[in-house]
C-alpha cells in the first residue's frame, strides 16, 4: 500500500513537471513572439507605411531630423500634404522621411492622406567645406527620389511651397523640369523627374567622387548635374495630356518666389499660371511662424491653408495655460502695487542694495528688467501659432511682466508701457491691405517709426529723471535719518 501511493505521488510530480515544462515552454515562445514583433516594428516601422496604390505619379517632399526646426518642418509638411489631398490631386502624396523620424510623426502624415517611405540619411561629403549650413546636412536625401521608380513621373517639392490650384499638369514634363527664380540658378524647392535606377546610381556615383557643390546641399548638387537647364525649352503642357521627353524650364508660375508679392501686393505672374508659392528667404521668416506676419503679410496665407487643415489643437492647450498665467501675473501685480507705497518698494532695495550700489546700478537694473519683458515671452509663444493668437499670447505676456516690474518699482506707467504700445501701433500699419503696392507700404512703416521715434526718446529720458528723483529723494531721506540719530545721541 505504501509503495502505491509512493508510485502515485512520484506520477503526480511527473506528471505536474511535465505540464510545467510545457507551460514554460508556451510562454518562452510566446515571449520570442513579442520579440520577433518588436524586431520587426523596429525595423520595418518607418516603412509600414508606404502604402501602394498604384497611380503613375506623385508629388513627394522629404523629412529628416538633426535639426532645431524639425517639428516646425514637420507641421509644415502636413500643411502642404493635406492641402493637396483638398485640392484632389491624380497622384500619391510620398515623404521621403529618414529613420529617425519619430513612428508617431509617421503615423499621422500616413492618416494626413501621404505614402510614407523610410530611407537611410545619405553622408554629405560637402559638410566640412566652408561656410556649409549644418541644417542642410541631410538634405541630399531629396535624391531618392530618383529611385521610386515605381512611378512615371514626381513633383519633388521643398516643404515651405503654397499651393493656389491644382497643378498635376506638371507630370506631361520631361526627365528633369525646374524654374528658374534667380536668372542663372534653378531652383530645388519644386522640380519634376523621372524616377530612374541608373540616374540615381550615376548621382551617388558623383557624390563620392565630389562634384563640384557651392553650397553643399541639394541645391548646389542637382543644379551641378543638371548645368545646362538654362538652355532648354520652356514647358508647356501638350494639350492631348501626353507625356514630353528630355529637359525643360518651368513656367515661374510654377514657383512664385515670396519677394515678387511684397512689390505689388498682388499676385500677376505673366509666365504659366499662378499656381505655387515659394518662400526661400531667410529660416527665420518662414510662413509657419507667427512672427513672420505681418512683417511678410503672406503668412496670414499660410496660416489660412493650416487652418482648413490641421488646425492648431496642439498648440491651444498651452497657449491657453500661458494666457492664464499671464492674466493672473497682472492681477497679482496691482494687487501688490496698490497694497505698498512707492517709499516702502525703493526702500527695500536700497536696504537690500546698499546707498551707493542702489544709486549706482538701479538705472541699468530697471531697463534691463524691461527689455527683458520684452524678450522673454517672445520666446514663450509657440512657434507655429497662428500668428494673431501669437501677438496676442506675446502682448499680454510682455504686459504682464511690465505690470510686475511698474509695481515693484512704482514708476510711471506710460513711460514703461509706450514700447508696448508702438508695437500694437505697428501691427495695423504693416497688415493694412489697402496699400497700393509694397513701396507705398514701406513708405507708411518708415513714416511710423518716425513718427513712434521721439515718443520713444521722451519716454526713455522721463523714466530715467523719475529714477533721478527718486535717488534724490532717497538721499535727502537717509540724511534726514542720519541728522535725527546724531540728534538723538547727542540728547
Amino acid at each position: 500500500m505504501l509503495i502505491e501511493i509512493v508510485n502515485t505521488s512520484i506520477g503526480f510530480v511527473t506528471m505536474n513537471s511535465v505540464f510545467a515544462k510545457k507551460h514554460a515552454l508556451l510562454r518562452l515562445d510566446w515571449v520570442l513572439f513579442l520579440v520577433l514583433v518588436l524586431d520587426f516594428v523596429g525595423r520595418n516601422g518607418n516603412s509600414m507605411f508606404a502604402f501602394a496604390s498604384g497611380r503613375k505619379h506623385a508629388y513627394a517632399t522629404m523629412l529628416y531630423m538633426g535639426t532645431p526646426r524639425d517639428y516646425d518642418f514637420y507641421i509644415a509638411a502636413r500643411v502642404m500634404i493635406r492641402s493637396l489631398v483638398n485640392l484632389k490631386v491624380n497622384a500619391d502624396v510620398v515623404v521621403i522621411a529618414s529613420n529617425d523620424v519619430p513612428l508617431d510623426w509617421r503615423k499621422t502624415l500616413y492618416e494626413d492622406g501621404a505614402r510614407v517611405v523610410s530611407v537611410e540619411n545619405i553622408d554629405n561629403p560637402y559638410k566640412n567645406q566652408p561656410d556649409f549650413d549644418s541644417r542642410f546636412a541631410l538634405s541630399l536625401n531629396k535624391l531618392y527620389a530618383w529611385s521610386l521608380v515605381e512611378y512615371e513621373r514626381i513633383v519633388m517639392l521643398d516643404a515651405d511651397n503654397l499651393f493656389l490650384q491644382k497643378t498635376d499638369e506638371l507630370f506631361q514634363c520631361g526627365q528633369f523640369c525646374a524654374a528658374f527664380i534667380n536668372p542663372c540658378i534653378f531652383h530645388t524647392g519644386l522640380f519634376v523627374l523621372q524616377p530612374s535606377d541608373e540616374v540615381f546610381r550615376n548621382m551617388l556615383h558623383e557624390l563620392a567622387r565630389g562634384l563640384k557643390n557651392e553650397d553643399g546641399a541639394d541645391q548646389g548638387f542637382v543644379a551641378a548635374h543638371f548645368d545646362d537647364l538654362l538652355e532648354r525649352p520652356m514647358f508647356r503642357p501638350p494639350a492631348n495630356g501626353s507625356k514630353l521627353n528630355g529637359f525643360y524650364r518651368l513656367p515661374l508660375g510654377y514657383q512664385m518666389d515670396a519677394s515678387y508679392y511684397y512689390l505689388e501686393l498682388k499676385w500677376d505672374i505673366p509666365c504659366g499660371p499662378n499656381s505655387v508659392i515659394t518662400f526661400p528667404s531667410a529660416l527665420w521668416l518662414k510662413p509657419w511662424y507667427w512672427w513672420a506676419w505681418p512683417v511678410l503679410p503672406l503668412g496670414l496665407s499660410w496660416h489660412k491653408q493650416r487652418l482648413e487643415t490641421i488646425g492648431y489643437a496642439e498648440e491651444i492647450p498651452l497657449a491657453v495655460a500661458q494666457s492664464m498665467f499671464y492674466l493672473i501675473t497682472v492681477v497679482v501685480a496691482i494687487f501688490i502695487r496698490r497694497s505698498y507705497n512707492s517709499q516702502t518698494s525703493l526702500s527695500f532695495f536700497k536696504t537690500e542694495l546698499g546707498c551707493f550700489l542702489y544709486s549706482a546700478i538701479l538705472g541699468k537694473f530697471l531697463l534691463f528688467c524691461i527689455a527683458a519683458s520684452y524678450l522673454i515671452p517672445f520666446f514663450f509663444v509657440p512657434r507655429t501659432i497662428h500668428p494673431l493668437m501669437g501677438w496676442g499670447l506675446y502682448l499680454l505676456g510682455s504686459m504682464s511682466l511690465l505690470t510686475v516690474i511698474i509695481s515693484a518699482f512704482h514708476i510711471p506707467v506710460l513711460a514703461v508701457v509706450s514700447i508696448w504700445i508702438q508695437i500694437f501701433g505697428a501691427l495695423p500699419v504693416m497688415a493694412f491691405p489697402l496699400y497700393r503696392n509694397g513701396i507705398v507700404r514701406a513708405l507708411s512703416v518708415a513714416a511710423y517709426a518716425s513718427f513712434a521715434a521721439p515718443f520713444l526718446w521722451c519716454s526713455l529720458l522721463k523714466l530715467m529723471a523719475h529714477l533721478d528723483t527718486c535717488n534724490q529723494r532717497e538721499s535727502l531721506l537717509s540724511r534726514s535719518d542720519q541728522q535725527q540719530s546724531q540728534l538723538m545721541k547727542i540728547s
